[in-house]
């Protein structure tokens, strides 16, 4: 009798039959009931293929028909339970395939439905009449292609082993880079940088002249930082006209106005940092600029303290305002009433952080080319003016093997990532001369990761413990050495940033360096979504919410790992996750074992302690900076913020960024009503399509 060769996909395509795909199948329901016997697997799917023999004799069999021989054979030899998470395994795919059919998506890569909704909206090419004309695994080939292309402009003559490797580093979801990279790679508009800061000059023609540049960054999909301390305060005079300036925080306005005109073609909102020294005449106007929801909307903003400063408030003194104009003290202030409107503000709206100027510039990579005044949206690249750094993330939860972090495949990852990222540097269409110029003198690049909590959790990790600290030292000093040492190598072949001359890395004995900055801590956003990981170096903010995939689609997502975790040890339901979906922690739910509750911590189980030293721990092996909100929960008072902000700067943090819940009327996750579920008197954590499991406040991550 012949054997199958070949069966029906459910599109109707007839594709050749390959056995070694139910015997993975298998393999994988054994491996959801912690079973590790890959022997087994294949006797079964040897079982599978002699009862499909016999029964589709001459005849081609459809893919649903080879899953009911599966689950069949499965019951028979005993296997319940497997045959149960197989079962579960279909009921889940057959979902996400009639969501993703909607969207109008055609799936090659098996991404979650989130993944293709914000590929959909966002990334995938379109022809004119707006049809999308990619697929996810095209995307990446096209992003693979355009970065690998700048290996020609270093003598390489065969360019396909370099696309390769990118295609696969981003197809297995295991590093992608920052959003204008896999919106523009390869595609007409060509800017790839996602973090970019413009100086705002103290005159007409400057100021404007900045905003003009923002709209071009914003068009591309670029996210801006300014620092508006240069400009005179409001009241002062203004020598041309005769008349009185409106101050930095009238211009910010103006800046927030075409932000929100512009919307980055539809593609993503516009996203801006705004910088205010705290020396600066109007600071006060600008600590409470946000106290109205809808004021500077487009706008993060964040006071720029010293040392000197903070000294003060610790000691009660007074400190002087400094007219920019001028250079000379106008009045003085008492420090500790400075930082306690600073510190109310951010606890009544998440407005403004705190940026530490003193140690931003201590670690100044090229201190002659001037100092750093202002950072990029989400804070974590600080950067000269006209600037602008190429950033990517490694998908920590990818880099896991038997248990264990699979060091040789991060050290390959982490080579490759910084070759890609270099080579995105030279491909690049930069929105004015001037930033060309800046970014190529110090040729900064941002690698960072994401799935950090994830890898935690598959290695049995609470995130608010010691242990958590010790391994984020591990990974992030690792990640940072071989970075950089990928960086030398190829400063030995394409030579050294140009400003490499008297930067603090020469003066720290190397001989040569391609970037003057190698790592940062970005909060990584969608892509952490395409990823389908946790954002950035973030605690999960939940095990289960409810996500508005679409107009009338709500669908319950659970983390995947506690999911996998649940369905093995036998107590997953649908109940249960219904009933996750409304809480913010497990920590009290009895139907699920303690020492799964200990390791799936949430951001409401960690104390504002534990948020300042991750972010300060992987700061000491970051160049550049690192993004993370210290997510507090809405009971907590001014004085968890006061500390926050104080230990942030005692452990030499770059800077930081207090949330608490419901401090915001509007959030892309919140405790809500859900009629589609429950009756209306039912609450749910309620996720927008675009929330990443980091920032609920809904910051845009770049």
């Amino acid at each position: 009798m012949p054997g199958i060769e070949k069966i029906r996909k459910r599109d109707g395509r007839v594709v050749p039959f390959e056995a070694e795909k139910i015997s993975n199948a298998i393999h994988k329901a054994f491996l959801a009931t912690d079973t590790r016997d890959g022997e087994i697997a294949r006797q079964l799917t040897a079982q599978v293929i002699e009862i499909l023999e016999k029964k589709f004799a001459g005849k081609i069999p459809g893919v649903e028909e080879i899953q009911d021989t599966v689950e069949e054979v499965l019951i028979k030899n005993g296997y319940a339970d497997v045959a149960r998470a197989y079962i579960l395994y279909r009921q889940q795919r057959a979902e996400l395939r009639a969501a993703k059919a909607l969207l109008g998506v055609t799936d090659d890569l098996k991404l979650s439905i989130n993944a293709i909704r914000v590929l959909q909206r966002r990334y995938l090419l379109r022809d004119e009449q707006g049809n999308i004309i990619e697929t996810p695994s095209q995307l990446f080939r096209r992003v693979a292609r355009a970065v690998a292309s700048a290996d020609r402009l270093h003598g390489a003559a065969d360019l396909a082993d370099t696309e390769e490797k990118f295609y696969r580093m981003m197809a297995s979801l295991e590093f992608l880079p920052n959003s204008p990279t896999l919106m523009n790679a390869g595609a007409p508009l060509g800017q790839l940088a996602a973090c970019f800061v413009i100086p705002v000059e103290d005159s007409m023609v400057g100021i404007f002249d900045s905003l003009k540049t923002m709209a071009l960054i914003h068009q591309s999909g670029g996210g801006t930082g300014f620092s508006f301390s240069r400009l005179r305060p409001a009241g002062d005079i203004v020598k041309s006209t005769k008349g009185v300036a409106s101050g930095p925080v009238s211009f910010m306005r103006i800046f927030d106005v075409a932000t929100d005109v512009i919307k980055q073609g539809g593609k993503r909102r516009g996203a801006n940092m705004g910088v205010l020294r705290v020396d600066h005449p109007d600071i006060l106007e600008f600590i409470t600029a946000k106290v109205k929801e809808d004021a500077l909307v487009n706008f993060n903003i964040s006071v720029g303290v010293t040392d000197a400063f903070m000294e003060a408030v610790r000691k009660d003194e007074e400190y002087d305002l400094i007219n920019p104009r001028t250079g000379k003290a106008e009045r003085r202030l008492r420090a500790r009433e400075v930082f306690d409107l600073i510190v109310n503000m951010a606890w009544k709206t998440g407005d403004p952080g705190l940026i530490f100027l003193d140690e931003i510039n201590r670690h100044n990579p090229t201190p002659a080319l001037g100092e750093i005044e202002a950072t990029n949206p989400c804070g974590e690249v600080p950067l000269l003016p006209f600037e602008s750094c190429i950033l990517g993330s490694i998908n920590l939860s990818k880099m896991i093997k038997d248990g264990e972090i699979d060091w040789e495949k991060l050290r390959s990852t982490v080579r490759n990532a910084v070759h890609f990222l270099d080579n995105v540097i030279d491909v690049n269409k930069y929105p004015i001369p001037e930033i060309e110029r800046m970014t190529k003198l110090t040729r900064k690049i941002g690698l960072g990761v994401m799935g950090f909590a994830e890898m935690l959790i598959e290695l049995g990790i609470p995130y608010n413990s010691e242990e958590a600290l010790h391994k984020a030292e591990e990974l992030m000093k690792f990640i940072s050495e071989e970075g950089r040492r990928m960086s030398v190598e190829l400063a030995e072949e394409r030579g050294s940033f140009p400003a490499f001359p008297g930067s603090i890395w020469e003066k720290r004995g190397y001989s040569c360096l391609r970037n003057a900055t190698v790592t940062t801590i970005a909060p990584t956003g969608t892509i952490s979504i395409i990823a389908g990981t946790t954002s950035g170096i973030e605690p999960l903010f939940a095990v289960a919410y409810i996500r508005n995939v679409m107009s009338g689609i709500q669908l319950i997502e659970v983390n995947q790992t506690f999911q996998r975790i649940a369905t093995k040890m036998g107590f997953y339901s649908r109940e249960l996750m219904v009933k996750l979906s409304k809480l913010a922690s497990i920590k009290n739910v009895e139907e699920i074992p303690e020492e799964v509750r200990r390791i799936f911590v949430t951001a409401f189980d960690v104390s504002p302690e534990w948020h300042v030293r991750m972010q300060a721990v992987f700061q000491k092996y970051t160049d550049n900076a690192v993004s993370k909100t210290i997510n507090l929960p809405h009971e907590a008072t001014p004085e968890d913020v006061r500390r926050a902000f104080l230990l942030a700067h005692e452990l030499k943090c770059k800077g930081i960024t207090v949330y608490r819940y419901g401090s915001k009327a509007k959030q892309v996750l919140s405790i809500s009503p859900q009629s589609v579920l429950a009756p209306p008197e039912e609450k749910y954590l309620k996720a927008e399509p675009d929330f990443s499991g980091g920032h609920p406040g809904g910051e845009e991550s770049y």
